[in-house]
């Protein structure tokens, strides 16, 4: 399983966000930049709260979030909270969610097999895969057999 697709899967779920050495704070909370300027390292700041959203650089929203501190001895609720993927070390997920995209990929696995459509590469041509080509009764990429799309060149029998 890729972790985008485990990330992509979880949204509006809780998750757990650990951060790398060096956290850097939000500006909109004030009472957390204070505390992590008054400290010399800020190691293992965490995150937990609801994923709302994610781009392919892992970067997150998180809403209605606890921050914790390293030493776990002070705690900010925060509505909101924009984490740059570069800064993250460690995301904890709940277990359904593996169960969920587990789940998922293999109804996505049998309904590629029932309906017998190539490989699921290209888009044109019939159904045992392949390329395409010139006179070979094919269709385009992806397809062989009949010419069943728009792609390739066969002769017309008369």
């Amino acid at each position: 399983m890729l972790p985008l697709s485990l990330l992509n899967t979880a949204k509006g779920h809780p998750i757990l966000v650990e951060l790398k050495t060096g956290a850097h704070c939000h500006p909109k909370s004030p009472t957390l930049c204070e505390y992590i300027d008054q400290r010399s390292t800020v190691d293992r700041v965490t995150y937990n709260g609801h994923l709302h959203s994610c781009d392919n650089w892992m970067n997150i929203n998180l809403h209605e979030v606890i921050c914790t501190s390293a030493g776990g001895d002070k705690f900010w609720r925060l509505a909101e909270v924009y984490i740059r993927g570069s800064t993250i070390k460690y995301l904890r997920l709940p277990d359904q969610i593996i169960d969920i995209v587990r789940e998922d990929r293999e109804f996505r696995e049998r309904r590629e097999t029932l309906s017998g459509n190539g490989t699921g590469r290209g888009g044109r041509g019939g159904g045992s895969g392949g390329r395409g080509g010139y006179n070979n009764n094919r269709g385009g990429r992806g397809g062989g057999g009949a010419p069943r799309g728009r792609g390739g060149f066969s002769k017309q029998q008369n």
